[in-house]
């Protein structure tokens, strides 16, 4: 199983690495991640369990994962075994199978995202939540599906197949600053609408104790912070395989996570003024992409000039969170093939991508297929993946995991809060989550 590639691509600078590994967690998740699960009656109580879970839970993790990588020098698919032997393969196997899974149906939301902005350029958008249904559905059936499926795919791949410091560190060096500029300008004029201090205090002070027992509300708080921050699923293993020994792996953590919570929660910002100025909390509460499909088109498409603008950038925003995110999906099998058989990446990238296309067409062609995919790879898997993470290091290679916060000189009360919090703390919270996760999602299903 040892890699054929003697020599590994490294990121340029600390920042490209940040903005890359910012641009994986940025995406449609934050977009309409918060939104949505927020709506589903967990509100503050949500936002709350969220931040306590990235605090608590997801540093350590995310710690954890770029020590794994960096430690190794590997893929995702190859880096459990190497540093504890073949007993650990099914791990790498989940890092492998995970990301396919959530490309396979991401791809297809990234087709929608990019037939919103057409319309929203060229088109316009609907008047009334009518329309809107309407045209969701014109959007997300027939070819129109599969070819926005395929050139969200082709554009990733391209991006890839340029390798880490001309394709995935250029490319995120040059969006990530567009896309915060966007999200700034969009969260400033949602101030002005009528319903902003409704839908802030819907989202941010309407706090509800009882939704802190929900196992919705905790189900849609873990998949949250570990979707939004691409945790357990061998993306921060890869980035961080390509980190020289230098970097101070939790101040790039703390950076990573700090900017991705601070998207999640001013994509809220821009959102939930928009859902309560139109009267559309309904709608969005009813369907996980009500909120970006049917709600903010239906809204702001009755705003005139103004909505249109402000749709433009809002569903461009939207495109470039996804692309970087879809990126980062495509590097880790990539990677792993790579390291694995020998190939060169452009062979990698497009046998992974012709792949991805025959993989997403359940997704594409039928919704509720796609949502199943999203609960499981997007949800229970990655909640998985985290505890099996933090158990890795902290109890099957601590020494690894020493050795990796020491060549980063992190001080000595930071080194053994990190360990205990990967040994002790995580494993029985992510425990926690995943048994909660799973009772909520088959009383789901089964109901």
């Amino acid at each position: 199983m040892d890699s054929k590639i003697t020599e590994r691509e490294q990121w340029t600078s600390r920042i490209g690495f940040i903005l890359a590994a910012a641009g994986s967690a940025v995406g449609l998740g934050n977009l309409w991640g918060f939104a949505y699960r927020s709506s589903q009656g967990g509100g503050a109580a949500f936002v709350l369990l969220y931040v306590l879970i990235v605090l608590i839970v997801c540093l350590p993790v995310f710690v954890a994962e770029m020590a794994l990588g960096r430690n190794a020098m590997k893929s995702a698919l190859l880096a459990p075994v190497k540093l504890a032997g073949t007993n650990w393969y099914p791990l790498g196997i989940l890092f492998f199978i995970a990301p396919l899974g959530i490309a396979s149906y991401y791809s297809v939301i990234m087709g929608w995202t990019a037939d919103t902005l057409f319309h929203s350029l060229f088109i316009g958008l609907p008047s009334n939540l009518t329309e809107a249904e309407t045209f969701f559905s014109s959007i997300s059936s027939g070819k129109s599906v599969l070819i926005g499926h395929l050139l969200s795919l082709l554009l990733s791949a391209l991006i890839v197949s340029s390798g880490i410091k001309k394709g995935i560190e250029k490319v995120t060096k040059f969006f990530m600053p567009i896309l915060f500029l966007i999200i700034v300008f969009l969260a400033i004029w949602a101030t002005s609408l009528s319903g902003a201090w409704v839908g802030y205090k819907t989202f941010l002070f309407k706090f509800d104790f009882a939704e802190l027992r929900n196992p919705q509300t905790i189900r849609n708080a873990f998949t949250q912070a570990f979707f939004s921050l691409s945790l357990g699923i061998g993306i921060m293993v890869t980035y961080a395989s390509y980190l020289n020994k230098k970097s101070n792996l939790p101040k790039l953590s703390i950076g990573v996570a700090s900017l991705d919570t601070l998207v999640g929660l001013m994509a809220g910002l821009i959102t939930f003024p928009i859902i309560l100025t139109f009267g559309l909390s309904d709608a969005i509460s009813e369907s996980t992409v009500g909120a970006l499909f049917i709600s903010i088109p239906t809204a702001l498409g009755s705003y005139g000039v103004v909505g249109r603008i402000v749709a433009v950038a809002f569903f461009a925003l939207a495109y470039i969170a996804a692309i970087t995110s879809l990126v980062s999906l495509l590097e880790v099998p990539v990677s792993s093939i790579m390291d694995k058989y020998g190939f060169k990446r452009q062979k990698s990238v497009w046998l992974i991508t012709f792949f991805l296309f025959l993989a997403g067409i359940p997704s594409a062609l039928n919704i509720n297929i796609l949502g199943t995919f999203d609960s499981i790879f997007g949800g229970v898997l990655l909640i998985f993946g985290g505890f099996l993470v933090s158990f890795f290091m902290g109890w099957v290679v601590p020494g690894k995991f020493n050795e990796e916060l020491n060549v980063s000189k992190v001080g000595i009360k930071t080194t053994r809060y990190l360990k205990f919090m990967t040994r002790w703390v995580a494993p029985p919270i992510i425990a926690f989550g995943l048994v909660i996760s799973l009772f909520d999602l088959l009383n789901g299903w089964v109901n």
